[in-house]
C-alpha cells in the first residue's frame, strides 16, 4: 500500500510530498503523531516545495543585477542620506499594489541599483513580477522591434510586469524616436502598474534629456506624480578587490 501511494503521488507531480511520506514511514517518532498532524506535515512539505520554486523563477525572470541584494544589508551611513524610516515603510512593497513610482537618483557608486535591486528582490519574495532593463538596452529593444515586427509584443510584455526597473537612466541624450518609445512604455504602465527608475542626474535634470519637450512633458508627468524618491549622496561604495588593487568590486555595500 505504501509503494503504491508513493507511486500515485508521483503520477500527480507531488515528488516533495512522496518524499517527506516516505520519511514519515522511516522515522518512527512520527507514528505517535495523529493522522492530522502527519497530513499537515506532508501539505506543508509539498507547499513550501512550490513556494520556493515559484520564488526562484521570479528571481530568475526579472533580471536583476544582483539578486542577492536585500532592504536587510543597506548601509545607513547618514552621508548617504537615505531614510531608513522610508525604506522600512515601503518594504512591505505597497507601493506596487498601489501603481506608485519610485526615482531612485545619485552619483555614481551610492548604491542606486543595489537600492532598487533589493526593492526589485522585496517584490520577488512577494510573488509579484518584477523586469529589469538597462534603459539603453531597452530603447534598443524597441528600436529593432520596430523592424522586425516585435514592437508591440515588447510591449505588452513591458505592461504586464507589476514592477519595472529602468536603470542608467539619463546616460545618453534621448533622440525623438526614443523619446516617444518611452512614453509608449510609460504611459501604458501610468496608474496600471509601477515603474522604479535609476538615474545618476537629479529629477531636475531630466527634462533636458529629451529632444521632444512636448513627450518629456507627458513622460514626467506620469513618473513623478506621486512617486517615492530617494535621493543617495556621499563617496563611492564600491570597494577595491584585495586581490586586485585598483579594481571596482562591481557590487556596492548599500
Amino acid at each position: 500500500m505504501i509503494s503504491q501511494t508513493l507511486e500515485n503521488l508521483k503520477a500527480l507531480h507531488l515528488s516533495v510530498m512522496a518524499q517527506e511520506y516516505r520519511r514519515q514511514q522511516e522515522l518512527s517518532a512520527t507514528a505517535s503523531l495523529s493522522f492530522d498532524e502527519r497530513f499537515a506535515m506532508l501539505v506543508d512539505a509539498e507547499y513550501l516545495s512550490r513556494q520556493n520554486k515559484k520564488l526562484e523563477r521570479l528571481l530568475k525572470q526579472a533580471g536583476l543585477r544582483d539578486r542577492t541584494a536585500s532592504l536587510e544589508e543597506l548601509d545607513y551611513n547618514p552621508a548617504r542620506r537615505l531614510d531608513k524610516t522610508q525604506v522600512a515603510r515601503l518594504a512591505d512593497c505597497r507601493w506596487i499594489h498601489e501603481s506608485r513610482n519610485m526615482l531612485i537618483c545619485g552619483p555614481c557608486g551610492t548604491g542606486k541599483t543595489f537600492l532598487a535591486n533589493a526593492f526589485g528582490n522585496a517584490a520577488c519574495r512577494r510573488f509579484l513580477t518584477v523586469k529589469t532593463y538597462r534603459v539603453s538596452r531597452l530603447l534598443l529593444d524597441l528600436q529593432i522591434g520596430r523592424g522586425d515586427g516585435s514592437w508591440n509584443k515588447l510591449l505588452n510584455e513591458l505592461k504586464k510586469s507589476d514592477l519595472l526597473i529602468l536603470d542608467d537612466f539619463g546616460l545618453a541624450n534621448l533622440e525623438t524616436l526614443h523619446c516617444r518609445d518611452l512614453l509608449e512604455v510609460i504611459d501604458d504602465r501610468n496608474g496600471a502598474a509601477s515603474t522604479l527608475v535609476v538615474s545618476q542626474l537629479p529629477v531636475s535634470d531630466w527634462h533636458g534629456l529629451f529632444a521632444d519637450a512636448t513627450i518629456a512633458d507627458a513622460v514626467l508627468d506620469r513618473l513623478l506624480n506621486g512617486a517615492y524618491r530617494f535621493e543617495l549622496s556621499g563617496p563611492s561604495l564600491r570597494r577595491n578587490r584585495p586581490d586586485e588593487p585598483g579594481q571596482e568590486d562591481a557590487r556596492p555595500l548599500g
